[in-house]
């Protein structure tokens, strides 16, 4: 075999185990009902004073859980009732549909990363003991991955990055701009909602394939 051969053959492993490296990561996908978090206060305002949640299953993300209890969300056009509430409480409320959710309660909210709310739609809570009107709160959750920091350094990526994911299964879809959040507290996992998953067919054993932002450009 001559040198250039050789060459050649190295060329092509190297380029394998870079496009191995670099573009090619599995990804597990979760999807997510309609669901809400609630602040200590709005909890108190929906069940009465002093309640705690109650935990029915734990969730992926380690310390978060679904709880046993779940209130009606309405609109002025419907209602979505047995909404499942997520807990702990958190410092905000916040309430996370798919855009035919947002259809049938006839209101527009708008695609947000989580925790971004301001300016988000209005909507009101019903509870057992009570309701409340909130100004801002409802969003379609922006579809993101949750990484460990050492996640992060085997795929390449930052904090507030966006990427790409293709999802591997009976209907291949790729997915733009999934925003990478990092914490020492995430486990890997991509959350998608009900509409996103009815598009690609998706189920809980799906996986996604990561490909960095540069090479989409």
């Amino acid at each position: 075999m001559n040198e250039q051969a050789i060459q050649s053959i190295v060329e092509e492993i190297v380029s394998r185990l870079k496009d191995s490296s670099g573009k090619d990561h599995s990804i597990p996908m979760a999807v997510s009902a309609r669901h809400c978090h609630l602040s200590q206060r709005d909890l108190e305002i929906l069940f009465g004073t002093g309640y705690q949640l109650t935990e029915k299953a734990d969730l992926s993300q380690p310390g978060q859980f679904a709880a046993n209890e779940t209130i009606t969300i309405a609109g002025p056009r419907g209602s979505l009732e047995k909404v499942r509430i997520l807990g702990p409480a958190r410092n905000m409320t916040q309430v996370e549909v798919s855009r035919t959710d947002s259809i049938k309660l006839g209101l527009k909210p708008p695609l947000r990363e989580s925790g971004k709310i301001e300016g988000s739609s209005p909507v009101t809570l019903i509870g057992p003991k009570g309701s409340i009107y909130k100004k801002e709160g409802l969003i379609i959750a922006q579809a993101h991955i949750h990484m460990a920091p050492e996640d992060a350094e085997t795929f390449g990526v930052k904090n507030g990055e966006y990427v790409k994911v293709e999802a591997e299964g009976e209907r291949p879809i790729s997915f733009g701009n999934v925003l990478i959040r990092i914490s020492p507290r995430y486990r890997l996992e991509m959350h998608i909602d009900t509409d996103e998953a009815n598009a690609g067919l998706i189920t809980g054993k799906t996986a996604g394939r990561l490909v960095r932002q540069e090479e989409r450009l």
